[in-house]
């Protein structure tokens, strides 16, 4: 066997001052214990090799895990940053008329739906008290129309937010492709606070809803200043 090097000096003289470097590249320790397994022949079993290439499939698959765990936790700091700024401009209008325009604009805005439709039950549905009709906000419906609304066909849930495909008849144009409907507790009346999306994705029933159920809870008791 020659002693003389076969690999370029300066290459050489990194490695040997620094091999760290070898063991810290994947890619290249791969092709080392590939080439260590052909030396070694057909007849031979590599254990540790073998044990090796499963750690590594198992730091992979943790790898993974730890990037989509980060990735939740950011989605869900966003989403609470996004409730608040929504909660706190709901909090700021002193008239009903005020805060029906903020809710189907900025606060639509905020939350980034394409739709959003406060349905009220009543016993009328002319205006009352003066109060000047947003036909793109507020909708008012007969009693019982929400939890029709609601159960569409199916056994009343009992989760006080709903998360959905949409369907052909919806309070939303034909564009909305999914929808999250907040059913609002007003004391003896009850109402529905309904947020529609393009994106089919964007409401899902397998989507958490805590963040959702307090923005409702908010409007409930803002709506109660004016509809007690």
């Amino acid at each position: 066997m020659s002693s003389t090097p076969l690999m370029d000096p300066k290459v050489r003289e990194t490695i040997m001052a620094d091999p760290a470097v070898l063991l810290d590249d994947k890619d290249i320790m791969r092709v080392l214990v590939a080439a260590n397994e052909r030396a070694m022949g057909p007849n031979v079993v590599d254990l540790r090799g073998i044990a090796m290439d499963r750690l590594e499939k198992r730091l992979d698959r943790l790898e993974d895990t730890h990037r989509s765990v980060i990735a939740a936790a950011y989605d869900n700091v966003a989403g609470t940053a996004q409730i608040h700024r929504a909660v706190l401009r709901l909090l700021e209008p002193e008239r009903f008329e005020t805060f029906l325009r903020d809710l189907g604009g900025e606060v639509m805005s905020i939350l980034r739906v394409d739709s959003i439709r406060l349905v009220i039950e009543t016993d009328h549905t002319d205006d009352e008290d003066g109060i000047e009709r947003l036909e793109s906000v507020l909708v008012t419906e007969p009693r019982g129309f929400v939890d029709a609304y609601l159960r569409a066909g199916s056994p009343l849930p009992a989760r006080p937010v709903i998360l959905r495909p949409v369907d052909l008849d919806t309070l939303h144009g034909d564009r909305i492709e999914s929808e999250a409907c907040l059913r609002l507790d007003l004391g003896e009346d009850v109402g529905l606070l309904v947020l529609g999306s393009e994106d089919p994705r964007q409401f899902q029933p397998q989507h958490g809803t805590d963040l959702l159920a307090f923005f409702a809870a908010v409007v409930e008791r803002a709506l109660r200043r004016w509809l007690g």
